[in-house]
């Protein structure tokens, strides 16, 4: 039972639509290999959206891990418990450029209210020595109602409004009368560039005419021969801070500031035009005229809002959105992984959306910075789990934890025509050779599940669990595992089903999922693992007329079995060793498999560098604070030790212990302890006599020659009198 972690699993379904690449045959199609649970288990943990699987070490659904309503799948802080909801609320759009003198009251009022940004006095100062500033900012950051205020602070008695289909080369026409001018969203390309000739034909003109002009471009569209002021907009705290002190005082300030839908809203990541909207709802309860009730959804509602607006926009290339599909997977993984990954979705999706004419996939498309800016996201260097160790990468996150589960849910629930591709998707990174890339299709996959138990099950869970590779079966299972500490429905039944069913590909992952659920399901885990291995015990010959295996190789149900009471040991510890313990002596049916998932996790060590064996350093601490489980440790040895079938594997197992005790001096007390308990009579004495002496001349270390004097009689040369 070898613990190499494959490199590799594939699944047996090709992904659906696919041209050369999808069909092209896996070179690992034949080299399938059985993932070793607790190899599976850690890459289930190191990968999945960093909180979520906290619930397979701590064994919580709540708490830390799951965080009420957030997903983290991702694994910061997958997150459970995902209320997705739909409303009709719009985002608030700042008002449209109008051709002609923009209303004075629309000035004065929109003073009122207006919080700077850290590069507004840059941009004020530009713009009163130079006439012209151009402003360079991200969708909804409020440029344009910057753009106005700067115009409005040089005290500027006529602001106008110009078209922004105005071509570059035409600007200067258009600024003969003293006044400030305002060229908002100026349409350029690769075509149409803004060039450094337009614009000193433009400062002749405006200093001519005693004028002033703010030209706002998108950042992706920002001239980069040309000087201009990269908007950084306020935050949203300012926002809130200026429309309430506005509007009810220092009063109504104090008294909204620190409300709990305030708090919360301010701890994500909102643009100044949500911002905006909130502090309208937020002034009335300032004002007493609106219930604070009102705000607790408000903010959801601007998520949901926000998220509807990226799938559906018009602005929004299909190649961007499947990035941000993408990074709702991979969020708090490296961006390289999101963006690549991200384009294999935009093929599928584009197959959909043109079947006629696919599109390419650009090369050298949108910047890093521009595609986080769209899907409000940092980039940040962090360090990356392999299977080498850890490596420096540059990671991405939503800057808001919500946005990834909600952002699957909504394209997975409100477009069901994204359906196919997605699957498709899924199933094509369940493939994956890499864990990451593995385990997060299966954290996507319990979130779409936890949506829509049916779909979910249909398209991804059931197909994978009847799959006959390992790489297939472990994404079921590991799906099922995180869908449960998502809370989702009827996962406990499903598993139950699947366990004591006629499918054996079924039958295989619903005991691995048991296996990785016993911290939050330990008694129906081990219930159910425990009826498996007596209705095996009494079919066992079934096996062998039903499965191909050659001479000496373990049979893969019973396999499964033992390693997934050896995981429900090593999680939950306490009450599944006094199961085991009463159930290795009273029930012949499962003795065997029992003893041998007890050894199994006596040989399991930690991740570590000290590569410590986990049920020694458990044995040690229990006989100071829990001298129950230490005898009961005590006498599982001894059974296994004296039983025919896992005497070779138990001395085996023991004489690691002892090297490692050679390498940690604070474990040989435990070790004399034990050693001494378990010689009670000539035959035990005279078998770990030998193997002391076995390991003391191979090693030569001086442990093993000190750990003689606990075993009565070992210390005498081999073959002499007693």
């Amino acid at each position: 039972m070898s613990q190499t972690d494959p490199q590799k699993t594939t699944d047996d379904e090709k992904p659906a639509g696919g041209g050369e690449e999808e069909k092209q045959e896996k070179t690992d199609a034949d080299t399938d290999q059985r993932p070793p649970a607790w190899a599976a288990r850690r890459d289930l943990i190191e990968h999945s959206p960093r909180d979520l699987a906290g619930g397979l070490v701590h064994g919580s659904r709540g708490g830390e891990l799951i965080h009420g309503s957030q997903y983290g799948l991702t694994g910061g802080e997958v997150h459970g418990n995902v209320n997705i909801q739909v409303g009709t609320y719009g985002a608030y759009a700042e008002p449209q450029p109008l051709s002609g003198e923009i209303p004075a009251n629309t000035l004065a009022q929109l003073s009122l209210v207006f919080a700077e940004g850290p590069r507004f006095a840059d941009a004020l100062s530009r713009l009163r020595d130079d006439h012209f500033v151009i402003l360079s900012g991200g969708i909804a950051t409020g440029r344009r109602a910057a753009a106005l205020m700067l115009l409005h602070r040089l005290g500027l008695g006529h602001i106008r409004s110009l078209a922004p289909e105005t071509s570059p080369a035409s600007v200067r026409d258009h600024l003969e009368t003293s006044a400030g001018y305002l060229l908002a969203d100026i349409m350029v390309s690769r075509t149409r560039p803004l060039q450094e000739t337009h614009l000193l034909a433009i400062r002749e003109q405006l200093v001519s005419s005693h004028s002033h002009l703010v030209i706002t471009v998108a950042e992706s569209s920002a001239p980069r021969d040309v000087d201009h002021v990269a908007w950084e907009p306020p935050c949203a705290r300012e926002v809130l801070e200026a429309h309430v002190l506005s509007h009810a005082g220092v009063a109504g300030w104090e008294r909204v500031r620190d409300l709990a839908p305030v708090r919360t809203f301010l701890s994500r990541d909102h643009t100044p035009v949500e911002a905006t909207d909130f502090a309208r709802h937020l002034v009335a309860v300032a004002q007493g005229t609106t219930p604070e009730e009102q705000l607790t959804s408000l903010s959801e509602e601007t998520t949901q809002a926000q998220i509807e607006s990226w799938l559906t926009g018009d602005t929004t290339h299909l190649r961007d959105k499947a990035f941000l599909i993408s990074l709702s997977v991979f969020d708090q993984a490296p961006y390289a992984l999101a963006a690549e990954l991200g384009d294999r979705l935009f093929t599928l999706l584009n197959r959909t959306e043109n079947p006629g004419s696919p599109e390419g996939v650009p090369v050298f498309g949108s910047s890093r910075q521009t595609r986080l800016n769209l899907a409000r996201a940092r980039g940040y260097q962090s360090t990356e789990t392999t299977a080498w160790g850890s490596v420096d990468q540059y990671m991405a996150a939503f800057k808001d934890r919500k946005i990834p589960a909600r952002l699957l849910d909504t394209a997975w629930l409100l477009y069901p025509s994204a359906r196919p591709a997605l699957v498709s998707w899924l199933r094509d990174l369940a493939a994956d050779g890499r864990p990451l890339v593995r385990t997060r299709a299966s954290a996507a996959a319990a979130v779409l599940t936890k949506s829509d138990l049916s779909s979910g099950l249909a398209h991804l869970v059931e197909p994978w669990a009847g799959g006959k590779k390992y790489g297939s079966r472990l994404a079921a299972a590991n799906t099922l595992t995180l869908a449960h500490l998502l809370e989702t429905p009827a996962i406990p039944e499903i598993l139950h089903d699947w366990c004591v069913g006629e499918d054996e590909n079924r039958r295989w992952t619903a005991i691995r999922a048991y296996g990785l659920l016993g911290p939050v399901l330990r008694e129906k885990a081990m219930k159910a693992l425990i009826t498996a291995t007596r209705e095996y015990s009494r079919n066992e010959g079934r096996q062998k007329d039903r499965v191909d295996r050659e001479e000496g190789e373990e049979n893969e149900e019973l396999l499964e079995l033992v390693e997934a009471v050896q995981l429900l040991l090593l999680a939950a510890r306490g009450p599944v060793l006094t199961e085991l313990s009463e159930l290795v002596g009273s029930d012949h049916a499962v003795r065997g498999p029992l003893l041998g998932a007890f050894l199994l996790a006596c040989a399991q060590v930690g991740d570590d560098a000290r590569a410590r064996p986990l049920i020694l350093e458990w044995y040690r601490d229990a006989l100071d604070e829990n001298p129950t489980e230490a005898h009961e440790l005590t006498g599982l040895w001894r059974t296994a030790l004296n039983d025919r079938q896992h005497t070779d594997q138990a001395l085996k197992t023991m004489g690691e212990w002892i090297r490692f005790a050679e390498r940690s001096p604070d474990v040989e007390g435990a070790l004399s302890v034990l050693l001494s308990d378990l010689a009670q009579d000539p035959a035990e004495c005279a078998r770990l006599g030998h193997l002391l002496r076995t390991v003391s001349r191979a090693d030569g270390g001086p442990v093993a020659e000190r750990l003689l004097v606990a075993v009565p009689g070992a210390s005498l040369p081999q073959g002499a009198p007693r």
